[in-house]
């Protein structure tokens, strides 16, 4: 099931990557469900069928970014342990010439990179569900544009896995892929017991249970970048606890995992409101949903790297914050 569910995505995103734009939607129509849901990052949110998903999310990015191509980086396929169906999951960037506006961002006519992860829920030999999770603002400060305070990581086009081993078409030993899930699983736990707690100031101790002392953390644009445990917990850790109060978590849609490889999202994965301090940004007095993908690589007994997806637009939009009109606001830098 999991090689079928593989072959049918990879067919699927050959016949997207290469049509014309005036047959998107009939690709999409052979490999989606007619009900096919959509989980998108605002402000394509949620949407049903192939023609909707067609005309509001892939037709514009492919008609803005002529040509585009897909830079794969990670590709895996598992059983969702939360309800037993089988998941794909895409992960990497599109590359294209940005040379018509896009969601209100003004082209570049330059090479432009959108940051994506996709999932794809398999049934009755169609797509019935998909994920797609991008970094919009990262597009924007490629494009000039600076809507955000400084972040508090680094900046740059986000690398694929340090072993260049992410897409897996050969057979896995499947204690392998259980051994990273149950790893998985268990750092989020742990995270949990913060949250329970309170302890917005963990030692460094308690993330190296489950994390390499050189972990490699490829956040979103807003929180950048960070290398080791340490400056993981200057540069995100301890400005995301301690400026964000009343934090729960709520559920997942999908979590698999497969050999050194495991992923999840939610919609949302949890709550939490801001007190200031968070994005540089001041309280809101707002509790907000927060819609998250975290793919992680382990590497031995933990985990190495992190590759983290935030809707902020949708999070920021429900504090009264329209990251697309301050876009436009603040202007280029």
């Amino acid at each position: 099931m999991i090689h079928g569910a593989k072959k049918l995505v990879a067919q699927y995103q050959r016949e997207m990557d290469g049509t014309k734009i005036i047959n998107l939607n009939s690709v999409m129509r052979k490999f989606l469900a007619y009900d096919c849901k959509f989980y998108g990052v605002h402000p394509f949110n949620d949407l049903v069928g192939p023609d909707q998903i067609s005309e509001a999310v892939y037709s514009p990015l492919r008609l803005a970014w002529e040509p585009i191509q897909r830079r794969q980086d990670i590709f895996i396929a598992g059983q969702n342990e939360l309800d037993g169906s089988y998941w794909v999951m895409s992960m990497g960037h599109y590359m294209g010439l940005f040379k018509k506006p896009w969601l209100e961002i003004q082209p570049t006519d330059q090479m432009c990179f959108l940051r994506y992860s996709e999932f794809y829920q398999i049934l009755d030999g169609k797509i019935a569900s998909i994920a797609f999770f991008c970094d919009l603002i990262e597009v924007m400060k490629q494009a000039g544009y600076d809507p955000l305070p400084p972040q508090t990581g680094a900046s740059f086009i986000c690398p694929g896995p340090k072993t260049n081993d992410g897409i897996i078409w050969a057979d896995v030993p499947e204690l392998e892929s259980k051994k990273t899930l149950e790893l998985v699983n268990r750092m989020v736990q742990d995270l949990e017991v913060l949250n329970q707690t309170g302890n917005d100031n963990c030692p460094p101790s308690y993330l190296a249970k489950t994390w390499h002392d050189d972990m490699v953390w490829f956040g979103p644009e807003g929180i950048g970048g960070s290398y080791t445990i340490n400056s993981y917990q200057q540069q995100h850790q301890y400005p995301f606890r301690e400026g964000l109060t009343d934090k729960t978590f709520n559920a997942h849609v999908c979590r698999f995992a497969e050999g050194n490889y495991a992923c999840f999202f939610g919609w949302p994965n949890l709550f939490n409101s801001p007190k200031g301090g968070f994005l540089g940004l001041p309280s809101s007095g707002t509790q907000a949903e927060m819609r998250v993908v975290d793919v992680f690589r382990r590497s031995g007994e933990k985990l190495a790297e992190n590759w983290v997806f935030i809707d902020f637009p949708h999070w920021l939009n429900q504090q009264g914050l329209d990251i697309f009109a301050r876009m436009k606001k603040v202007g280029y830098r």
